[in-house]
């Protein structure tokens, strides 16, 4: 009885330190473009656990042991084409790589485009991707990272978002909820993982869909066209992708690079030969797998 009870007293201890808090991104009831509605989140786990219909967006955070921890801090977005999210194959099992590195991993469980509980759907990623940066920059000190040690990740919608937030920073998207709000939602740093960037002919058409609809103006096109919206400020990037990709063609990288490159913006890129879309860290293929270490070798580059 005794062992049983020291064994279960150690599971909960492991769980305890390897995921330290989950965190609402805004206070109650002050959820920007949120309606309320009949609509329930869904979680559903084949393989993946698949979340769907997010009401209530959170933090996730994953932190190393402070004496193995480096003081940076990558924000993870899963990808799933705007309409559910990947949360463990692209959320958590990264945050756990991160962790062994000694980098904070947080996983956004951000809320994802809708007709029935949202208002001006399109914007509503970004502005919960805005608040999540600026959430975990106001609590370094308690998460023991540094405030300008704080980059990002996403994977293919996740990968559009990523790259949404690291060009449209500096954009008003929402009114100011509280003093969380003064911080700045710059990433000091960017990687993307096979992602949506171009709304354009080599887009990923479902993203497109959920996010923005059909049949929209040039302009809105545009706008989440992140290739075009480079600027000098946008953060030093890391790009991987397979050049087999059928589902988000790997010209979404190359674009993205160029325009990185144009503007004299430090990239990064990782082209494999085969490994179609949505490989997640690789761990099964003998070519992707030290992916995951190439980031991490180009972030203590960064430092």
């Amino acid at each position: 009885m005794k062992n049983r009870q020291l064994l279960l007293m150690l599971v909960l201890v492991n769980g305890i330190f390897a995921q330290d808090t989950i965190m609402p991104l805004w206070p109650k009831n002050k959820i920007p473009n949120h309606v309320k509605s009949t609509e329930k989140e869904i979680h559903e786990q084949n393989g993946i656990l698949r979340i769907s219909k997010v009401q209530e967006p959170t933090i996730d955070v994953y932190l190393p042991s402070k004496q193995n921890a480096t003081g940076e801090a990558v924000i993870i977005f899963p990808g799933g084409g705007y309409g559910i999210l990947a949360y463990d194959w692209e959320g958590t099992d990264i945050a756990k790589f991160l962790n062994s590195k000694g980098i904070a991993g947080i996983v956004v469980k951000y809320r994802l485009p809708s007709d029935v509980s949202q208002t001006n759907k399109k914007y509503v990623p970004l502005i919960d991707a805005q608040r999540a940066i600026r959430l975990v920059r106001n609590k370094a000190d308690k998460f023991n990272i540094k405030s300008d040690k704080i980059g990002i990740i996403g994977f293919s919608a996740g990968g559009h978002l990523a790259s949404t937030l690291g060009t449209h920073f500096n954009e008003k998207v929402y009114e100011l909820v509280d003093t969380v709000d003064n911080e700045s939602a710059r990433p000091d740093f960017m990687a993307l993982g096979y992602p949506v960037i171009s709304f354009g002919p080599d887009t990923h058409s479902g993203s497109k869909k959920n996010l923005i609809g059909e049949n929209v103006s040039l302009e809105l096109d545009d706008y989440f066209s992140n290739e075009k919206q480079v600027t000098a400020q946008t953060p030093p990037t890391f790009l991987v992708h397979a050049t087999d990709d059928t589902v988000v063609p790997v010209e979404n990288s190359l674009l993205f690079y160029k325009a990185l490159k144009e503007k004299g913006v430090s990239a990064t890129m990782h082209i494999y030969p085969k490994g179609g879309h949505g490989f997640g860290l690789g761990l099964h293929d003998e070519h992707l797998k030290n992916w995951g270490d190439r980031m991490v070798d180009w972030i203590i580059s960064l430092r």
